[in-house]
């Protein structure tokens, strides 16, 4: 259990990874804080031009592996591509399943309407997102997944699996939740199908510029990190009994391992005394000067 190891703080991305955490490890829920990721929005913009819906186009960029749902896509996307003749799909992402995907265009002879890339460079992640009307994560266990971010960042509407911590992402009219099964998915594809019209790229990335910037995210980590350093701390020999406590023998390989670790850091510490090493200025909490630089940018605006 992690809370026999002397935790002081946990950081879980969603409220179902923090409820799964406390579950599984037996730590106190006091000390376990929700931080989300977020999404660099001045990376993750929508195309200048609002794309036709003429032409429908799916993108998905993901591993293509099991967890990921690849499987899932060999059943949706034939079933699409029967329904809506006017959709097409773009995959950029490689894996073991790949070669599924491919024999799934070839035997439904899709070759003209899903686009395989490969393998996407992060940095060209925007430029294939852009190209789409809706994001597709076929995910079948998910803690929070940052792709739906960067997706909705660039103005796509997404579609996806209601599993872990996906539900908490993004509110209701921004993304349409499925059931881990084929039909249930295709029947989600063609909800956002409709919502398409009353969707705005620009609006949708302002909302998500809102929602999810890595200032706040830095800052809500500086306040668990202050709690853990606040933290009583606990000597060697009242921390070797908890562990003994984690198995017959995972216990005794513990307090091997603690051992251990506890004589090579005297060791350093009698190898590199403390006077030798360089003091690094306090420069404050990184709160406190995030609000500085956030208060000088707001000056610098009203000057200009």
């Amino acid at each position: 259990m992690l809370e026999q190891w002397d935790i002081d703080q946990a950081i879980c991305v969603s409220h179902t990874s923090k409820e799964n955490t406390v579950l599984r490890s037996g730590i106190s829920p006091e000390k376990v804080f929700m931080v989300p990721n977020a999404v660099d929005t001045a990376m993750f913009t929508p195309s200048p031009k609002r794309l036709s819906c003429d032409e429908i186009v799916i993108v998905v960029i993901s591993r293509l592996v099991y967890r990921k749902g690849a499987d899932l896509l060999v059943e949706v996307i034939p079933e699409v591509c029967r329904l809506f003749p006017k959709v097409r799909f773009i995959i950029g992402g490689d894996g073991p399943k790949r070669v599924r995907l491919e024999e799934m265009r070839e035997k439904f002879s899709l070759q003209d309407r899903v686009e395989m890339l490969g393998a996407v460079p992060h940095a060209q992640v925007r430029s294939v997102l852009i190209s789409g009307h809706i994001f597709l994560n076929s995910s079948l266990t998910e803690a929070f997944c940052i792709a739906i971010l960067e997706a909705a960042s660039c103005g796509l509407l997404t579609v996806s699996t209601r599993v872990g911590g996906v539900p908490e992402v993004l509110p209701d009219d921004m993304i349409v939740l499925a059931e881990p099964a084929p039909e249930d998915m295709v029947r989600a594809v063609k909800k956002a199908i409709d919502m398409l019209p009353g969707i705005d790229p620009q609006v949708m990335h302002l909302r998500m510029k809102k929602l999810y910037s890595w200032d706040d995210v830095a800052k809500r980590t500086e306040i668990v990190y202050d709690r853990a350093m606040q933290s009583p701390t606990t000597n060697l020999l009242d921390r070797l009994p908890r562990y003994l406590t984690c198995g017959s023998w995972a216990g005794k390989l513990f307090c091997i391992v603690m051992i251990i670790n506890y004589l090579l850091w005297r060791l350093l510490e009698f190898l590199q005394p403390a006077e030798g090493i360089e003091e690094v200025p306090d420069i404050g909490p990184l709160h406190a000067q995030l609000d500085s630089r956030d208060n000088l940018c707001e000056a610098e605006e009203k000057r200009i």
